[in-house]
């Protein structure tokens, strides 16, 4: 339809998510003039208002909450589609072995899996799922040609880092809790859940942790995201993760309320490894592709559901 364009329906995708024109332009790169006119423009295409503009924060009008769920199954599709054309060159390799961090195993890993698999022809590819700590120590003993996991804090000698995402933390209470202030429940309260002690990720919520916070008696370590989330929906206790691995346990997200932390938002950085020996583009396709199925998979319905993100979890340009 003459008028409607892809920058309007990201850009109206984005105010249905967070409700605010600051945090519509601050997902879209635009200035808060050129949103408000992406917007107008929209709603003249189709004369309709999409938005109820005299509420802050904004609501989708009826008929924006019907054009919200086509335009996002359209801006999703092209999206992907951008995804699956960026690794089209990778026919003259003879052999590729990535391992991704298992917070992937439910979208993304096999999503990876199809585009390699359909642009690999006469390769031989590996690809497994292991921890961060795992993956690190791979990549940097060149038993991987690749990695995806979080950043580990700590230089890696030969091996090139191509950022791909941030993934900030988040508090996670059984639904029904009451968090006095939006402060962390007290050490004697409901018990904290931690993730196990040989996980990465574990080691860099124990630090922010003890800087804002008593410490918590050590009850529970749990290896699995999805167990975590699972204790948690049953009123077992809380605990901190990041939307990663949240949006891994949507069978529970009607037992579970995402907080944001009641203290200087932190973060892990989730990139892609390489041997600093590679000499093609390869690493800097992929990287690029699995941005594009970040940013559709895992950040446009985790924004959606959780407004407060926004401007915290983000794709991370290379």
């Amino acid at each position: 339809m003459k008028g409607i364009t892809l920058r309007g329906l990201e850009v109206f995708e984005a105010l249905a998510s967070s409700g605010s024109v600051a945090q519509a332009a601050s997902l879209t790169g635009l200035s808060q003039p050129a949103v408000s006119q992406q917007l107008r423009n929209l709603e003249a295409a189709l004369d309709t208002a999409l938005v109820d503009h005299g509420r802050r924060p904004m609501r989708l009008t009826p008929a924006g909450t019907l054009f919200l769920a086509r335009a996002e199954v359209a801006l999703a599709e092209i999206r992907l589609a951008q995804s699956e054309l960026t690794v089209m060159d990778l026919a003259h390799l003879k052999a590729l072995s990535i391992g991704i961090i298992d917070d992937f195993d439910d979208k993304l890993t096999p999503r990876l899996a199809t585009i390699l698999a359909d642009s690999l022809t006469g390769c031989q590819l590996k690809m497994i799922t292991a921890s961060s700590n795992e993956l690190t120590d791979a990549i940097a003993g060149k038993r991987l040609h690749l990695a995806i996991s979080a950043n580990a804090g700590r230089p890696v000698d030969s091996v090139v880092e191509y950022p791909l995402a941030r993934d900030p933390f988040i508090l996670v209470a059984p639904r029904g809790v009451h968090l006095a202030n939006g402060a962390l429940p007290p050490p004697d309260g409901l018990p904290f859940l931690r993730y196990d002690a040989d996980q990465l990720i574990r080691h860099q919520i124990d630090e922010a942790l003890a800087k804002h916070t008593g410490n918590h008696p050590n009850r529970f370590e749990i290896g699995s995201h999805l167990a975590l989330m699972a204790m948690v929906a049953r009123g077992i206790g809380w605990a901190v993760t990041t939307p990663l691995g949240y949006m891994r346990a949507q069978r529970f997200h009607d037992q579970l309320v995402a907080h944001p932390l009641p203290f200087r938002p932190f973060a892990r950085r989730i990139s892609l490894f390489a041997s600093d020996d590679w000499a093609d583009d390869v690493p800097r396709n992929i990287a690029e592709t699995m941005r594009r199925l970040i940013q559709t998979q895992v950040i446009d319905p985790a924004l959606t559901e959780l407004p407060f993100l926004a401007g915290e979890l983000r794709v991370l340009a290379g």
